[in-house]
């Protein structure tokens, strides 16, 4: 735990030191393609003037000025399995992001989805005795929180405030500067496996660059596509990938549960590979063009072409009704967002005021996806693209690069976690607690 509390405090003091040098790259390590983006700042080292506890800015102050993609390799459900090919993709994204950017960048804050996120509701309380809330106080009741015994082989990746409550006055954002007797606090832990996150780590030191950052895809991604009313009144963000489908929640602002399906739009290319026979390039290319999950009666005679380079003639000119291809497509879909569903049951999703569904990430894009996602879940369900920034060619502007835009935004303005605040390391306490995600439902 120390560690770690350590460790993310100085990757916070090389953020500061990327913003004022004025360039920082995002990286984005997915299982099917490796996004990088170039900022640059203007100067102020941070976005907006709002200095208050876990704020999200607008997205002034930065622009995007260069910007690459790479096929990726050696990573599987989104978790490094070959680190020399990690690294060498990795080079590629940035080395052509810088030549596009014509500057050198020394500083990447990176995100990575997979490595099995398992999300925990903390909340502390402490006396005041009537003095005003400062920086020390919000230090000690975050301190205070029990950390439950969340295993061997698992880090802290977030551990965020996303309430205060001063006196009988809950909902606050930030209590600084206000008097009371007694402060409380809920926050929101994530932890994933350790081996992932230090994998990440290694792969970006062996590029001769520095971390200055690391975050889940799932709350990057959310943070993107999101707009502002479904981040207040509760959404949830399911951020469809090639080798793993990432859940966030979010409410108040903040997201409050993550979660991630090891499956993705590559296992969709799998069944279509498989179930025709034909290499996965070819499936990945038909189910791009003219894959979907709902069938009409014209399905039956809109014939594809599959094509092949094997060399036999008859082999290489078959054709396949595009019924055919949606009915081995949508089963895998459908296996997909059952598991979405399940997890958001097990979050309490339901009990939220509002229950929002964007859906995002490069696989989101399977025509009638939407449809088929709202039947599943039960809920509303709208497709997401990232924000628009400055900057941002417009090959960068679909639903595939929600996580990078989404990291941009997080490094101009990160929310306050619990290693933003001088709290003494030796108030940890080790006792356990089997506390799930339940508080949102009791406090909001």
């Amino acid at each position: 735990m120390t560690d770690l509390y350590q460790s993310q405090r100085a990757m916070r003091q090389m953020r500061r030191q990327a913003m004022q040098r004025g360039v920082v790259a995002i990286l984005d390590i997915g299982s099917s393609k490796i996004a990088c983006l170039i900022l640059r700042f203007d100067g102020t080292g941070r976005l907006s003037e709002d200095n208050s506890i876990g704020s999200l800015a607008g997205q002034s102050g930065f622009r995007v000025i260069g910007a690459a993609t790479t096929r990726s390799r050696g990573v599987q459900f989104g978790e490094i399995i070959a680190m020399q090919e990690t690294e060498r993709a990795v080079r590629t994204a940035v080395q052509a992001a810088q030549k596009m950017a014509g500057v050198r960048v020394d500083h990447v804050i990176a995100s990575f989805s997979g490595a099995n996120p398992r999300s925990y509701g903390l909340d502390a309380q402490i006396e005041l005795e009537g003095q005003e809330v400062s920086e020390t106080e919000i230090a000690r009741v975050l301190a205070a929180c029990e950390v439950p015994e969340y295993g061997p082989g698992r880090e802290v990746l977030h551990a965020q405030p996303v309430n205060f409550a001063l006196d009988n006055r809950s909902g606050l954002e930030d209590p600084r500067g206000q008097l009371g007797q007694s402060l409380a606090v809920d926050m929101h832990m994530l932890t994933v496996d350790a081996a992932t996150v230090q994998n990440v780590v290694r792969c970006i030191q062996r590029c001769d660059l520095e971390l200055a950052g690391i975050a889940s895809s799932a709350y990057a991604s959310a943070y993107a596509a999101l707009v502002e009313d479904e981040q207040e009144l509760g959404a949830a963000c399911i951020d469809m990938g090639g080798g793993s489908t990432s859940i966030s929640v979010f409410m108040k602002k903040h997201m409050i549960y993550a979660d991630a399906v090891r499956m993705g739009g590559d296992h969709i290319t799998s069944d279509i590979s498989m179930g025709l026979g034909i290499p996965t390039a070819n499936a990945e290319r038909i189910k791009t063009f003219c894959g979907g999950v709902h069938a009409t009666g014209a399905d039956d005679r809109d014939m594809i072409d599959i094509g092949g380079d094997t060399g036999d003639w008859e082999h290489d000119r078959r054709t396949v009704s595009r019924a055919e291809l949606i009915g081995i497509m949508r089963p895998r879909v459908e296996e997909i967002l059952e598991e979405v569903r399940c997890r958001l049951d097990a979050a309490g999703f339901e009990y939220l005021p509002s229950q929002q569904i964007v859906l995002t990430g490069g696989s989101s894009q399977i025509l009638g996806l939407d449809g088929l996602a709202s039947r599943v879940l039960g809920q509303q369900v709208r497709l997401g693209r990232p924000l628009r920034v400055h900057g941002l060619p417009q090959s960068a502007t679909g639903p595939g690069f929600s996580s990078a835009v989404g990291l941009s935004l997080f490094a101009a303005n990160p929310q306050d976690e619990w290693w933003d605040f001088e709290m003494p390391v030796d108030r940890y306490p080790a006792r356990s607690l089997s506390r799930a995600v339940r508080w949102f439902r009791d406090n909001w």
